[in-house]
């Protein structure tokens, strides 16, 4: 053999072998020196991502910023919505169809979802309304014996007689057999507002039990979960629609007139209630830890479409978060099976009106890692419920909750944009992250 020819060979080998090493060498370094996210990203959908079943513009371009060419989110990213009519895992399917990105359950809150930590609740007997699967909704959230409102018509058809022509001239033979509701769980606004208005007033009205007649209307009713109270959402249609805050409000005013009594919830949760940002922070921080991230996460930034329910939600959470820096955290997350989170501050919800239940899901082996946020900013985009024009930021209309605080500085944003592309170019500016 050629000795030169093997000498070529040997040394077109160690060049190769080289040249190897310093190509994973350079890939090293590259992934060493760029730069981990401490900070991640809650985004509302209908308004700001979606209006109705169509997509807005921007929002893929916006989403292409957020991930890798194979589809990992570079920075740590949870959808929150006030939708309560499908299950996490239904709309994470529909959200990783749209934006062309892989989209786990667990990146997903549904204004429903906190109601998993009601656990007091879940063996009761309870009412639920709503939209969609109700019932899978309800069982995939722990509760195991529930009655929808049609089944509640199947079992007394005579209750429901605002339609003359469904009217029914007997007796159901399940009535007989029917236990007593012991709760009541709204998940959402239902198609026929006025059956399901007449029901709950029912059953609210004769404690659980709507085969017997009132003899006085109750002091106090059966304990009433409700999900999403938002006034107005943002479909297709050029005009905000009606919300579930729009059927509880008709509820709210129905009961008081009929019983005389104020009608009081157990508990509210979506946006804007504290609990359910308290879940989103959890998550937020389970996401960092399923990319790789080793850094805790300690600014979140939430992009809205409605002042106030995104604006006003994440600017509470944001003032409990600084309460929370100055105490302790052991102190506020305790290794218990609940805690309060407004102990120390003031309740966005009139406590009189709702008992804040301590019902917190607990992260109790490494609470300071997967709760280390600092704060929490607001970013409104214009493409939903917020018209720039049309807002009066002085005006003293409150599209709120009644049992909201009053205070208009929290519907404020920190910063307000044309669109979500915008929104995410401007948190990697202020994050100078690119």
């Amino acid at each position: 053999m050629n000795i030169p020819f093997v000498k070529c060979i040997f040394n077109q080998h160690i060049v190769k072998i080289l040249f190897s090493k310093r190509w994973l060498s350079d890939i090293k370094t590259s992934h060493y020196n760029r730069k981990e996210p401490n900070f991640g990203v809650l985004f509302d959908i209908d308004g700001v991502l979606t209006r109705g079943r169509k997509l807005l513009p921007y929002t893929r371009d916006a989403f292409r910023k957020l991930v890798t060419t194979s589809g990992q989110f570079r920075v740590p990213t949870v959808f929150v919505t006030n939708a309560g009519n499908e299950l996490r895992s239904s709309k994470a399917a529909k959200l990783s169809q749209i934006l062309g990105i892989p989209v786990s359950a667990e990146q997903v809150i549904m204004s429903h979802s906190p109601l998993k930590m009601y656990t007091e609740f879940h063996k009761k007997h309870c009412l639920i309304s709503g939209q969609g699967p109700i019932a899978d909704i309800a069982k995939n959230l722990g509760f195991t014996k529930v009655t929808t409102i049609e089944q509640l018509c199947d079992a007394f058809p005579n209750l429901d007689m605002v339609d003359h022509k469904k009217r029914r001239g007997f007796h159901s033979p399940f009535r007989d057999y029917f236990l007593p509701i012991e709760a009541v769980v709204l998940f959402g606004e239902p198609v026929r507002w006025e059956t399901c208005l007449q029901l709950v007033i029912d059953v609210l009205m004769t404690n659980g039990n709507p085969s017997s007649p009132i003899i006085r209307p109750p002091v106090s009713h059966l304990p009433i979960l409700a999900s999403n109270a938002d006034l107005l959402w943002m479909a297709e249609a050029a005009l905000p629609r009606f919300g579930h805050g729009s059927f509880m409000y008709c509820l709210e005013n129905l009961y008081k007139k009929i019983s005389g009594h104020p009608l009081q919830y157990t508990a509210i949760v979506g946006k804007p209630s504290e609990i359910t940002y308290y879940h989103a922070e959890y998550l937020i921080s389970r996401h960092a830890h399923e990319l790789g991230f080793k850094q805790p996460i300690k600014r979140i930034y939430a992009v809205g479409d409605n002042p106030d329910t995104d604006v006003f939600g994440a600017n509470v959470y944001n003032r409990y978060l600084q309460t929370r820096a100055l105490s302790k955290l052991k102190q506020v997350v305790t290794q218990t099976a609940a805690v309060s989170l407004t102990a120390n501050l003031s309740p966005i919800f009139d406590t009189n009106a709702w008992n804040h239940s301590n019902t917190v899901e607990l992260v109790a082996n490494d609470a300071e890692h997967y709760y280390s946020a600092e704060n929490i900013q607001s970013i409104l985009v214009c493409t939903g419920v917020y018209n720039q024009e049309a807002y009066d930021e002085t005006s003293s209309i409150n599209h709120g909750h009644r049992d909201m605080i009053m205070d208009p500085e929290l519907k404020k944003p920190k910063y307000t944009v044309e669109h979500v592309l915008d929104a995410v170019k401007l948190v990697y500016e202020i994050e100078q992250f690119h």
